[in-house]
């Protein structure tokens, strides 16, 4: 086992932890960054980026097409080609963090972290274990989507990181959460030609923004062709359908290909039981600094709670930094 130490230890590549990074790699303080996946998180890989994408391609298609975007005329695409173009996006985007880390003078291992306490580490890589010690760690593992007890993932029940990977579009998918992120997916996905309908469990689409601003969005869906299911919960999924309970007792039976559940994500603490953090709700708790209940124990980004944003997480980076 190779035995590593630094000033500074960053567990998750995402907005916070690569920013954070990069910071601190500036003001001259060792730092070590251990990144499961590649660099960018989230965001870079399978949120923001690829899903604005996605949506600028649909609207292309939905407009007037780009051949770039393998969108060879008005009403004719090849999405594997759509798809091919998005991940280009994305690994310029990935090489760039990558670049401007290795110019910061961050010292980057691609592997999964597992803490022994709060000042060690030990990270399986392709390349074997290594043993890190360090003075600082920032734990900045992020989120990942939340599933539901009667749709766990698999199949033909994805998760906006499967939606965004699809190889070929479905013909029908049924969208369970009408929140933006079900709602950018499945509107994209309609732009692109799929039959698509949304399951929301409360009374309106958006439910936690204003009504008068949603308003709009709802009347956006029926021009587009989508099917909306409000005050209904979905309660399985078997041989292409899926079955739903309205408010009134009601069943729906609904055919879809594909299942998108869209109905949140959940911060990943999975790995820390050996550290003694105090916690608040589900979440790691921090004081204004990004301090945790541990010395030198630092959190930042989604494990820390609401609002899960890039641009939060990458603030919080940086005042750690």
């Amino acid at each position: 086992m190779t035995e590593l130490s630094c000033k500074v230890l960053i567990i998750g590549g995402g907005p916070g932890g690569y920013v954070c990074a990069i910071k601190a790699g500036q003001l001259g303080l060792d730092t070590i960054l251990v990144e499961a996946e590649r660099v960018g998180g989230t965001c870079l890989n399978i949120g923001c980026i690829p899903s604005k994408a996605l949506i600028h391609a649909a609207e292309t298609f939905h407009a007037q097409g780009e051949e770039a975007m393998g969108i060879s005329g008005p009403r004719r695409l090849d999405y594997a080609k759509t798809i091919a173009w998005k991940d280009g996006i994305v690994s310029r985007l990935t090489t760039g963090v990558g670049a401007l880390l290795k110019k910061a003078g961050v010292r980057s291992l691609r592997g999964r972290a597992a803490l022994v306490d709060g000042k060690t580490a030990i990270v399986a890589a392709d390349t074997g274990e290594s043993r890190i010690r360090c003075e600082h760690l920032v734990i900045a593992t992020g989120s990942e989507p939340a599933a539901l007890p009667a749709l766990p993932f698999g199949g033909d029940v994805i998760s906006s990181t499967e939606a965004l990977g699809l190889r070929a579009l479905p013909r029908t998918l049924v969208v369970i959460g009408a929140g933006y992120i079900g709602l950018e997916l499945g509107m994209a996905f309609a732009k692109l030609g799929v039959a698509v309908t949304m399951v929301e469990a409360l009374d309106r689409v958006l439910p936690l923004y204003d009504a008068e601003l949603t308003a709009p969005v709802a009347r956006r869906l029926a021009e587009l062709g989508v099917k909306l299911h409000l005050n209904a919960r979905a309660q399985g999924f078997a041989e292409g359908e899926l079955r739903v309970t309205q408010a009134d007792g009601a069943d729906l039976k609904l055919q879809a290909d594909k299942v998108l559940v869209a109905v949140g994500r959940r911060p990943r603490t999975q790995g820390l039981e050996s550290l003694d953090l105090a916690m608040s709700g589900p979440y790691l708790r921090i004081d204004e600094r990004c301090a945790t209940s541990m010395r030198n124990v630092w959190a930042i980004g989604d494990i820390t709670g609401e609002p899960m944003l890039a641009h939060r997480a990458s603030a919080q980076g940086e005042r750690v930094a």
